[in-house]
């Protein structure tokens, strides 16, 4: 075996140790779908999901930094847009479970009801302001009572624009000594669409002015509607890899194909024409049986592979009443459990990659995986 505490202190030691700063440059190559190249040899991506959530408000810059810190090598920022047409990252187009809007007095006659891909939702919605009046309002957690430590942050970071973000990689990459990659999903395509509010425009012009729509440039694009990609792809000729996500169920915006048809073999094949790899739920990795607890893996990594594609499942959280009911501790939901064995169950699947809110625990499970592995190797 191993020796497990020597990875333990390469992983704490974060961004800035030679050892982990190596690793994570080597790992972090995505070539586009054109090149014709797989990684599915390389190292695992560790993607910040929404920054780092699980310790900072998602979608702020202090949050993005941290994962980047924390050795992610991709951050990943979702992305839905103002009156004016700015790109500002916010999970949702709803902002009122993720701002301060609903404590501003001023604001309060722009909350309505609107019909969000088919469902109505009450709330305040970007669309309905300025960049200007956006930029007033502050981030607060969206998990107040799963994560009572980030409430710490309330009030304290403005909404970030794109522009920031990539600002901010740019930066980072330099400080850290390594390229920082960006993994945008487009939130809704379809219902800003409708709106005279589409994000691919202003997406596509911003990567390329940032020199970013390239082969070999440190980007992915994702979005859980097909047509969203296909027509990056075509219409507006991006050519950094794209990621279809995948529900457990349901089927995609106006879309006659379920998730579950995508994923088929003949479903992966016809993905493969348009999209680089898939953003499962994790479940549609490794399945749960009633109690909750994990059973075997489906197979959609290998028929996934077989069709070209990468596979960077979503989300990977530390919580119990995230887990598998086996990889739980105790009886709080909100305390850890088992995340980093969970991890390290999964990426030996052959994951790609993987989307986490506690960038260090994935970062410290790829590295004991791999650990393991050449251990394998070496006495096999």
């Amino acid at each position: 075996m191993a020796d497990r505490r020597q990875v333990l202190r390469i992983a704490v030691a974060g961004a800035a140790a030679p050892a982990l700063t190596a690793v994570a440059a080597q790992g972090a190559q995505a070539a586009p779908r054109a090149s014709g190249a797989s990684a599915h040899h390389r190292r695992p991506l560790v993607v910040g999901h929404r920054g780092a959530a699980g310790y900072r408000p998602e979608h702020t810059l202090p949050s993005y930094e941290l994962a980047a810190r924390m050795g992610a090598d991709y951050i990943e920022p979702d992305l839905v847009i103002t009156a004016d047409g700015v790109l500002v990252c916010r999970h949702e187009p709803e902002i009122g479970g993720t701002t301060d809007v609903s404590t501003r007095p001023e604001f309060a006659s722009r909350r309505r009801t609107v019909v969000l891909d088919g469902t109505p939702v009450t709330g305040w919605f970007t669309h309905d302001f300025t960049l200007a009046e956006l930029k007033t309002l502050r981030a607060v957690e969206r998990l107040p009572t799963v994560r009572q430590e980030n409430t710490l942050y309330d009030g304290l970071f403005p909404v970030p624009t794109l522009t920031e973000v990539l600002d901010l990689r740019a930066r980072l990459s330099g400080e850290l000594g390594r390229e920082i990659g960006v993994f945008p999903e487009t939130k809704h395509p379809t219902y800003f669409r409708g709106l005279g509010l589409d994000l691919e425009t202003p997406l596509v012009r911003t990567l390329r002015r940032y020199r970013l729509d390239r082969p070999g440039a440190k980007v992915f694009v994702q979005s859980f509607e097909f047509a969203n990609l296909r027509m990056l792809r075509t219409a507006y000729r991006l050519r950094v890899p794209l990621v279809f996500l995948t529900s457990a169920s349901g089927a995609p915006y106006h879309d006659p194909r379920s998730y579950a048809d995508y994923l088929t073999p003949a479903g992966l094949r016809r993905l493969s024409h348009w999209v680089d790899g898939i953003g499962p739920d994790k479940n549609q990795v490794i399945a749960r049986d009633a109690t909750g607890a994990l059973a075997a893996p489906t197979g959609l990594v290998d028929r996934a592979h077989a069709a070209g594609l990468q596979v960077i499942p979503y989300t990977f959280r530390a919580e119990n009443q995230f887990l598998p009911t086996d990889y739980r501790r105790g009886d709080d939901p909100t305390a850890y459990g088992r995340a980093i064995d969970e991890q390290i169950t999964f990426l030996r699947t052959g994951l790609d990659g993987l989307f986490t809110d506690q960038a260090d625990i994935g970062v410290l499970a790829r590295d004991l995986a791999f650990a393991d592995a050449r251990e394998h190797v070496t006495t096999s």
